[in-house]
């Protein structure tokens, strides 16, 4: 009885291996686009730029394309500069209002101006197999919020994930808790997120959720 129990146990420790060893190849399958939201500039903690260089150069060796708003300042510049250095693609997608006044990245796989917000963030959630949202300001906020929506809805079923880098979503995901406690909030709609600190589990996170749905 003893041997077949460690039989098991060696079994199961062997395919929990291969699958840690096989997720990259993996998920360049299932996931060949993530979008990326986040902030213009550059935070008050470094923590911030290491992190998301960290995730530029993640999405780049696992051949992941990545989706982002394409300025070419702060956290932004940091992500696509990460990216295109590691020898990976970038998509930017801006709106005419803003390219007119706004520095954007001149160095893009390429770079899409669309009319007007709406048709942005509709592209944007085309362009992707999932969505990672960063630390960044109100207009981050809503970006997340709305696929968040759209998931919620059944406008689309890719991952929605938070990099939860030093905790910045912490006060958000209370609020989301409350609001379950509160009646507003279902829990299965808390479980559509994926919530992580470390880019390489979250990436992972991302594809497991995408597998099983």
């Amino acid at each position: 009885m003893l041997g077949t129990e460690l039989l098991l146990q060696l079994s199961w420790f062997t395919q929990k291996i291969s699958l840690i060893v096989y997720l990259p190849p993996i998920i360049e399958k299932f996931m060949k686009s993530i979008c990326v939201f986040l902030g213009a500039n550059a935070g008050a903690n470094p923590v911030y730029a290491r992190a998301i260089q960290q995730l530029g150069t993640e999405l780049a060796q696992r051949n992941i394309t990545c989706v982002y708003g394409g300025s070419d300042t702060g956290l932004m510049k940091l992500l696509a500069d990460s990216v295109l250095a590691a020898g990976g693609e970038v998509i930017g997608v801006t709106v005419k209002a803003l390219h007119d006044k706004e520095i954007f990245h001149n160095g893009l796989t390429q770079l899409h101006i669309t009319a007007n917000m709406h048709e942005r963030k509709s592209m944007m959630a085309e362009l992707a197999d999932g969505f990672i949202t960063f630390p960044g300001g109100i207009g981050t906020f809503e970006e997340f919020f709305e696929v968040y929506t759209w998931k919620k809805l059944g406008f689309h079923n890719k991952p929605c994930a938070l990099l939860n880098v030093n905790n910045y979503f912490g006060p958000m995901i209370q609020m989301l808790n409350n609001a379950a406690e509160e009646g507003f909030l279902q829990a299965a709609d808390k479980d559509l997120l994926v919530q992580n600190d470390n880019v390489i589990k979250l990436l992972d996170q991302m594809l497991i959720k995408q597998l099983v749905n």
